[in-house]
């Protein structure tokens, strides 16, 4: 009687009276904040969190920071209003000290892809320089020297690792970096179009790219295909790009997982919230070289 009478009245649990009501004061939601959903890294992150989050009847809430600090203290702000048990963020800000205070009134903070600053919480990371420095090595053993680097934001601090591993492996195999084959602070595809047009018109040009971010490699592989190039200079991307083996030639990429970044995250998350107060740490993610043929092509 009570479930038919429930259905007829069209009647919806209240989870925020619920929550009142819980002996532990949980609301069973908690917050990620993000660069950009809509990215493959992003969805792929927030989707292992999800999956975990729900085997314990938690609810994720989740928004795009966009790399806009305003914008993720107003999604934190607009989380810490609604009582997120923890937050998962991928910072864009420079400073999160601004979270102590949603610390100090129970809420755990995690970070994902890059390290807190000025805050002492835990982070799940890459290996950002070691896997570009594998990928340079591996363009440099099949007898490239003049390789093109194009980085993200450089204020980003995955950008600046991964910029690093670029100029410290060329260093170790002796050779000098050229600045005219690097461009930093590209953003999105069209840019990174624009930047390879730009440096293939040295002279002489590059025979290999080392791309630093999804996006930008798929700029950087339309550049070359539109001029012929894909198959006569080597390119090599960070992170994995869907259908990158399906393309003549397949991207060879070093791939993160952000599925692993945000399981592991989301479990530490769990693990303080069941009341782990060990001390805090960082947890470093493995990349991989996936060769496909692109990072193959010699000079």
């Amino acid at each position: 009687m009570r479930e038919a009478a429930s259905e007829r009245l069209d009647y919806r649990h209240n989870m925020t009276a619920s929550s009142l009501r819980r002996s532990d004061g949980r609301s069973a939601t908690i917050g990620v904040v993000l660069e950009d959903v809509a990215n493959p890294f992003s969805s792929a992150l927030h989707r292992a969190v999800e999956d975990i989050a729900v085997t314990r009847g938690v609810l994720v809430l989740a928004g795009s920071s966009d790399e806009d600090e305003e914008r993720e203290r107003r999604l934190v702000s607009a989380f810490a209003s609604r009582r997120v048990d923890g937050l998962i963020l991928q910072p864009s800000s420079h400073d999160q000290s601004y979270l102590l205070t949603e610390r100090r009134a129970g809420t755990v903070i995690v970070f994902v892809d890059r390290p807190p600053a000025f805050i002492d919480a835990d982070a799940v990371l890459t290996d950002n320089a070691a896997g570009v420095r594998r990928g340079i090595r591996h363009l440099v053993e099949r007898g490239h020297r003049r390789i093109g680097y194009l980085g993200d934001l450089h204020t980003i601090a995955t950008a600046a690792e991964r910029h690093r591993g670029y100029v410290e492996e060329l260093g170790a195999r002796g050779i000098q970096v050229d600045e005219k084959l690097v461009r930093l602070d590209v953003r999105g595809i069209e840019r990174a179009e624009a930047a390879v047009e730009e440096i293939l018109g040295l002279s002489p040009p590059p025979t290999a790219f080392f791309t630093g971010q999804n996006l930008i490699t798929i700029g950087a592989f339309r550049a070359l295909r539109r001029r012929g190039l894909h198959n006569r200079i080597a390119l090599i991307g960070f992170d994995d790009i869907l259908l990158a083996d399906l393309l003549e030639p397949g991207i060879t990429v070093i791939a993160q997982d952000p599925a692993e970044i945000g399981r592991v995250a989301a479990e530490v998350l769990f693990r303080r919230l069941d009341g782990d107060r060990s001390p805090t740490q960082q947890h470093i993610v493995l990349t991989r070289m996936i060769t496909r043929g692109s990072g193959e092509i010699v000079p």
